[in-house]
């Protein structure tokens, strides 16, 4: 039963020993210990005031950057619109271009075609001209007697240049 109960030694001295450590800790301990702790509040307490300024500055930021893309946006379809205009009008003036150069190719050789056909005629009268003349020639220099028979030479003369 002693360990129940203790002396009064015994509790006087604990007593003693406790009060001694309480005001040690009191004087020294306690101060360092509570200011650690308001000091460790403070720094949360300022992580916290810090944290919602930052989370405002984020919004806003947000806010910012979604303002920014729309506007990117609206200039990335202005630069498209701009540049499918540009691309049309190339086009259309290509176009234009060809259309032009086909029509003075075509001209050009419709000419050409023309030059060379009045040459042929020329050539063609030319050799049709020839041809009268010796026919011609041909029936002077036979004798010049008799009617039919010229007449029978120069069909002779014709059917020949026919078949040539």
């Amino acid at each position: 039963m002693q360990l129940l109960t203790p002396g009064l030694g015994l509790i006087v001295w604990t007593l003693l020993a406790f009060l001694v450590v309480f005001f040690i800790l009191k004087k020294y301990a306690w101060p360092a210990i509570l200011g650690g702790l308001k000091k460790r509040e403070d720094t949360i307490a300022e992580s916290l005031a810090s944290a919602e300024r930052i989370k405002g500055e984020m919004a806003q930021m947000k806010s910012e950057n979604e303002s920014l893309l729309a506007q990117a946006r609206e200039e990335r379809a202005g630069m498209l619109k701009d540049a499918k205009n540009t691309s049309d009008k190339m086009i259309a003036e290509a176009k234009e271009r060809a259309r032009t150069e086909y029509d003075k190719i075509l001209s050009d050789a419709q000419a050409a075609i023309q030059q060379q056909k009045n040459a042929v005629l020329t050539d063609l009268k030319n050799q049709v001209g020839s041809l009268i003349i010796e026919v011609a020639e041909k029936v002077l220099r036979k004798e010049l007697n008799n009617k039919a028979t010229q007449e029978n030479y120069i069909k002779q003369l014709s059917d020949e240049v026919k078949l040539n």
